[in-house]
């Protein structure tokens, strides 16, 4: 018999945290936060991060763990959910998944196993610098010979997909196509009941996206980001979005103002992205605070109730 799971996804800003902790007060649960930017100490503000007030007693798994020098994979990310979800579990609780990191919530969830020396630095910076040197289309033609399913599904111009295919093969000796074959060999034994939460009227969820930004610089954000840039982050912890908009400003190469509106263009883009990736999911159930009559946290303990009886979902 599998186990079943909450898993809370939506786009950053939405009332994930809120709706997460909810579920989990109301059906004795823990959070699983899948949460790429929220597992590095010392980001509490760019990534909010909820803080003690914000998850009301409820415990947390998997954020604030990891310094922002250190590196850290989707496959890390599958291995530290699966013990979380166990212990879980074993104590009789509800395990609740909450992020809006589409990768790590798939991957976790379809028991996508990854070899871990699919991956090599040496090999990665040889085939960039081979990219420079030759360009774009002789790597995508390079992929073509090898992988002709993998290239058809890759852009020529998205270089960073086609060096991680050739990446894999070379380190592997396995195409990138086989190996995707290869990682769900093992169905899943998690049932999950998907909800998705946002906003039907796009400029509502951006509006909550500005303000969101506003209090964060209200909190302290630019001191935290110049701690941040003192702390020889990783390039994935560098790479977050929240501290790197405003270096230019720390750098005295731009305005405040103008950092400001970047980092809410580049937060609103990183929304857009997430509602795309969660789209393609027909099993989520989506409610849309600014559409639902009534309590959104009775309708979705509701569809909890059932799912948990094994009770046949209708779509919402």
């Amino acid at each position: 018999m599998k186990r079943k799971a909450v898993v809370v996804v939506g786009p950053t800003a939405s009332g994930k945290t809120a709706l997460g902790v909810n579920i989990c007060k109301a059906f004795n649960g823990e959070v699983i936060s899948a949460d790429s930017m929220q597992i590095y100490k010392g980001l509490q503000i760019s990534t909010a991060k909820p803080d003690s007030v914000e998850m009301d007693g409820v415990k947390h798994h998997l954020i604030d763990f990891l310094d922002v020098t250190e590196k850290y994979s989707v496959s890390d990310y599958c291995k530290d959910a699966r013990m979380v979800f166990d212990d879980i579990v074993s104590r009789g609780k509800l395990p609740v998944i909450v992020g809006g990191t589409g990768l790590y919530i798939d991957s976790f969830l379809t028991n996508t196993e990854f070899l871990d020396e699919a991956s090599s630095d040496d090999v990665r910076n040889e085939l960039f610098k081979e990219l420079k040197e030759k360009g774009a289309e002789f790597m995508h033609n390079k992929l073509r010979d090898i992988d002709p399913e993998a290239a058809g599904k890759i852009h020529p111009n998205n270089t960073v997909r086609v060096i991680r295919a050739l990446e894999v093969y070379k380190t592997t000796g396995k195409t990138i196509t086989q190996q995707t074959l290869d990682s769900h060999k093992i169905e899943s034994d998690i049932e999950p009941l998907y909800i998705g939460i946002s906003y039907n009227d796009r400029e509502k969820l951006y509006d909550r996206i500005n303000l969101r930004v506003d209090l964060m610089l209200e909190k302290g954000l630019l001191d935290e980001a110049r701690n941040f840039f003192g702390s020889n982050p990783s390039k994935t912890a560098f790479n977050s979005i929240g501290c790197k908009e405003l270096k230019p400003y720390v750098d005295n190469e731009k305005s405040l103002d103008e950092c400001v509106e970047q980092l809410k263009r580049s937060t609103r883009r990183y929304a857009k992205r997430q509602l795309t990736w969660f789209k393609r999911n027909p099993d989520i159930h989506w409610f849309y605070p600014d559409l639902n009559d009534g309590d959104i946290n009775l309708q979705v303990f509701d569809l909890i109730n059932k799912f948990l009886v094994g009770e046949r979902l209708e779509e919402e």
